[in-house]
């Protein structure tokens, strides 16, 4: 007899199946060459220069998830995958690359629970363009729809400078500059990300407003004197002594009474909840020299370090919270 339970549990551990199935055919852009008319085999692999057999069985398979139709061995997009698996759609899943990466990453967890660390990592900085572009498409993509309501969280009444911290594509300063016409953003990131960051605030028609900074955030100087500094992802790639240094840094960029805040997953203290911050902190273990997630109470011990007060903790809908924080005035 069938025990649901049991079955609940295979189906969750085979689930890497599907999983892969997907990240292949989006590597291999099998669903940009299937054309309106529907397409065979032999003629995909040509297209994509695949083996023949070996591509058929890989239709077939995402036939039977329902993210291809067959007819009379002709293979057709459905609306799923027309609207979110072909790279000319508006609705693209853009951030399906980097998850590719990331597969790359999770297949060492073993190891890396083994030794506590993050095994055969390069310098994100030695990662090249092409692993650059998928990784700032896909905080893009997760970015985009939340930055609204994030933004809406913040007191940018006094706000008219902000430094964007390792800001990636300016989704943030975009979302910033449209709800206040007289603020002015600053993306600082390394150089290697600068030149996608321009074109994506060129593509928003926001470099007017928006300006970019090159530079390592650790070590690099930020520029000027700030209302606000904005953190978003940024904590969890470092351990706690390098995110305090970060943070006093942050302190000496802002003029007195100047706030920041810091947006990531934010842990309970027992580290279970939330899961999907459970989860991210062994995504930093295999892909970052030292990264974690934090709890509120570590969070707020680094920020009275650095010299902030009045912390106070807001919680999102897409199960990220904001820590925000001011320095005295005088």
């Amino acid at each position: 007899m069938s025990n649901p339970e049991a079955d609940e549990l295979l189906e969750a551990i085979n689930a890497f199946r599907r999983s892969r199935v997907i990240l292949t055919a989006v590597e291999l852009r099998v669903f940009d060459v299937v054309e309106k008319n529907g397409s065979e085999a032999s003629d995909i692999a040509r297209m994509l220069v695949t083996d023949a057999r070996a591509i058929d069985r890989l239709l077939n398979a995402l036939a039977g998830m329902k993210l291809l139709k067959k007819e009379h061995s002709r293979f057709y997009l459905t609306d799923t995958s027309a609207r979110f698996l072909v790279s000319r759609s508006s609705e693209y899943l853009a951030n399906i690359a980097h998850y590719n990466n990331l597969w790359e990453r999770w297949s060492s967890l073993s190891e890396a629970v083994r030794e506590g660390r993050g095994i055969g990592l390069e310098n994100i900085r030695e990662r090249g363009s092409e692993w650059l572009e998928s990784f700032i498409a896909a905080m893009h993509h997760r970015a985009v729809p939340q930055a609204p309501e994030d933004v809406n969280l913040m007191d940018l009444h006094d706000v008219v400078r902000v430094l964007d911290l390792g800001g990636g594509s300016g989704a943030y300063s975009m979302a910033m500059t449209r709800v206040k016409q007289e603020l002015r953003a600053v993306v600082f990131d390394l150089p290697e990300v600068v030149p996608i960051t321009k074109k994506y605030i060129e593509q928003a028609g926001l470099s007017h407003r928006i300006d970019v900074l090159e530079g390592d955030y650790l070590v690099d100087d930020y520029d000027g004197v700030y209302d606000l500094v904005f953190l978003s992802a940024i904590i969890h790639s470092h351990p706690p002594e390098e995110n305090i240094a970060l943070l006093k840094r942050c302190a000496s960029a802002l003029r007195p009474g100047g706030s920041i805040v810091i947006q990531d997953f934010i842990m309970e203290d027992d580290r279970v909840q939330p899961v999907h911050g459970a989860l991210f902190a062994l995504n930093m273990l295999v892909a970052t020299r030292a990264g974690d997630t934090y709890t509120e109470e570590e969070i707020c011990s680094w920020l009275h370090e650095a010299g902030f007060s009045d912390v106070r903790r807001c919680d999102t809908t897409h199960g990220a919270a904001q820590m925000h924080a001011r320095l005295p005035l005088q």
